[in-house]
């Protein structure tokens, strides 16, 4: 009895990209290729699901290995990513059933998604429309979040690495501004990311592991923000070490639950635009203890930084991408690779698994015991968990004193619909 040919392959990158996405994309790519009785072409998404709803798919196939190998080492989004969540099946069935019929076009039997929360729960319902629609899809999805909120999974990839950067940066500027603070700046504000989870920010506490080190500050999202109990903190650190270090979290929320920097706005998710946390606790600063400070936004920088990303980050976020594949061969589906911690000293950690439902639309948030009791920093405990992950270093090659990183012109794969869709 002749066996099936092997059916294609679709990767797409999703929400904000990471340090190490790529080195997914990387371990993906090059385990499919080690699948070829399993797997035919290998698509990717030009600016991720979009490029699917769109019938904009790049041949993957067609680049070749050094470059592949090379997205091991290159951050952002080699195939470019989007903000565009897809809505629920009974609110819009439509794009659901686009993705199937360009899948079927193209007999896409695999379908790898490389993202956060929504990403999951998009896979999760893909894997279903599927066989409702009779063209069953293999639903694997591959986290990346610099967030670290995926629940089940020890650690995200893509954490690791801003981690890595913040913690540095925090260490550095703390420098900085001790040495100038008897004159000059007294305060300094680092604002970082983190909407409802405060992993970054905690992160920046490894910066200091002996008392009066920076920083002096660190604000949770799960913490509610208690403006006389941190201008104490800050007039006490000042008078004590001659300067202050705060590290805030985009995602401080007052005791009412309303975001302090809440611009009014949404973005593609429907998530609450934020932005100028930063700025707003150095001037409540000002205003209250009259201290001159500075305040800098860590922005697209901490979650691009692959020059100084972390070598455990980079090996993980190759791992489950080439444990994507590996389950997808291996009959599995609507699952997520996870990093499974065996123990912290020595760092151990394998490969484990989890059901895209029990991860879809889930937050995993610092808990309690991980923040000291006065809600301003980061317990042993919560050490001993970001330490390792922060470990190694894992440097891009340079050219001329730059990072060298390769840019994918991708080859489009030919339009087989005569239906455009609208986005």
């Amino acid at each position: 009895m002749k066996k099936p040919a092997p059916r294609n392959a679709f990767y797409a990158q999703s929400g904000g990209v990471t340090a190490v996405i790529n080195a997914s994309a990387c371990g993906l790519i090059e385990a499919a290729r080690k699948h070829r009785k399993h797997i035919g072409c290998v698509y990717a998404g030009r600016h991720g699901i979009i490029g699917a709803l769109t019938e904009d798919l790049i041949d993957v196939s067609a680049v070749d290995t050094a470059t592949i190998r090379a997205l091991r080492h290159t951050p952002g989004g080699a195939f470019g990513s989007a903000r565009y969540k897809l809505k629920g099946l009974d609110v819009n069935r439509a794009q659901y059933e686009r993705l199937i019929e360009v899948f079927r076009a193209h007999d896409i039997g695999y379908f790898f998604y490389n993202g956060g929360n929504d990403s999951m729960d998009t896979a999760h319902k893909v894997s279903q429309i599927g066989e409702q629609l009779g063209l069953p899809i293999t639903c694997i999805g591959v986290p990346k979040t610099v967030d670290n909120d995926l629940p089940i999974t020890d650690c995200c990839p893509g954490f690791g690495s801003v981690a890595k950067y913040v913690a540095v940066s925090t260490r550095e500027a703390a420098l900085d501004v001790a040495s100038m603070a008897r004159t000059s700046t007294k305060v300094f504000v680092l604002e970082v990311m983190g909407r409802h989870a405060g992993w970054i920010a905690a992160a920046a506490g490894l910066a200091g592991n002996k008392p009066g080190q920076a920083p002096h500050v660190i604000l949770f999202p799960e913490i509610a923000f208690d403006q006389p109990r941190f201008l104490d903190k800050v007039k006490t650190s000042v008078e004590r070490n001659g300067y202050c270090v705060v590290v805030v979290s985009e995602g401080v929320q007052s005791s009412d639950g309303r975001f302090l920097a809440e611009a009014g706005s949404k973005d593609a998710f429907g998530h609450a635009q934020l932005g100028g946390v930063g700025p707003l606790i150095a001037q409540m600063v000002k205003d209250a203890l009259g201290y001159k400070f500075h305040w800098a936004v860590a922005d697209y920088l901490q979650r691009a930084a692959r020059h100084i990303a972390s070598k455990v980050d980079v090996e993980q976020a190759y791992a489950v991408g080439k444990a994507a594949v590996e389950f997808a061969v291996a009959g599995k589906n609507a699952v997520m690779p996870t990093i499974v911690r065996k123990s912290d000293r020595p760092y151990r950690w394998v490969i484990g698994e989890a059901p895209l439902q029990a991860v879809a639309n889930a937050e995993k948030k610092v808990p309690r015991h991980y923040i000291t009791e006065d809600g301003f920093g980061i317990t042993a405990a919560c050490r001993r968990y970001l330490s390792p992950l922060i470990a190694g270093e894992d440097y891009p090659p340079y050219a001329s004193g730059l990072p060298a990183y390769v840019e994918l012109k991708g080859k489009a794969v030919r339009k087989r619909l005569r239906t455009i869709f609208e986005l």
